[in-house]
C-alpha cells in the first residue's frame, strides 16, 4: 500500500489546463500503444483501465480503487504526456426529464410503491 501523497508526489492539483470535472470524459489517444517505460505503476494501471474504454472521471476513480484527487492529478499528468485527451461534460439538453409535470408523476407512482 503506498500512500496517496507519494503516488502524485505530494500534489494536490492537476498540471495544465484541462477541465477535470467528475463527469469529464477520459479518452486514451492511441489505445493499442502499451504504456510506456517512463510511466510509474498507479499511471500505468489508470491508463490501461482508461484504454478499455472512454469513461468519467469519477467511475475510473472508483475501478483504479483511488482517491480522485490522486486520479485527477495523474490524468492531468497522462493528458500533458499526450496520453489522454479530457472533454469536458456533456450537458443534457432540455427533455422530459424537464417537464415539472412528469417529475411530480413520478414522484406520485413511488410513494404509491
Amino acid at each position: 500500500m503506498v500512500r496517496p501523497y507519494t503516488v502524485t508526489r505530494g500534489r494536490t492539483r492537476p498540471v495544465g489546463r484541462h477541465p477535470l470535472d467528475l463527469l469529464s470524459r477520459v479518452t486514451a489517444l492511441d489505445p493499442d500503444e502499451p504504456a510506456g517505460p517512463g510511466l510509474d505503476h498507479a499511471p500505468a494501471a489508470l491508463l490501461d483501465l482508461i484504454r478499455r474504454g472512454p469513461r468519467p472521471v469519477v467511475e475510473l476513480a472508483a475501478d483504479a480503487d483511488l482517491p480522485l484527487t490522486v486520479v485527477r492529478v495523474l490524468l492531468g499528468d497522462l493528458a500533458e504526456a499526450g496520453h489522454v485527451r479530457i472533454d469536458a461534460p456533456r450537458r443534457p439538453a432540455a427533455g422530459p426529464a424537464a417537464d415539472p409535470g412528469l417529475l411530480q408523476e413520478i414522484v406520485t407512482r413511488l410513494k404509491e410503491l
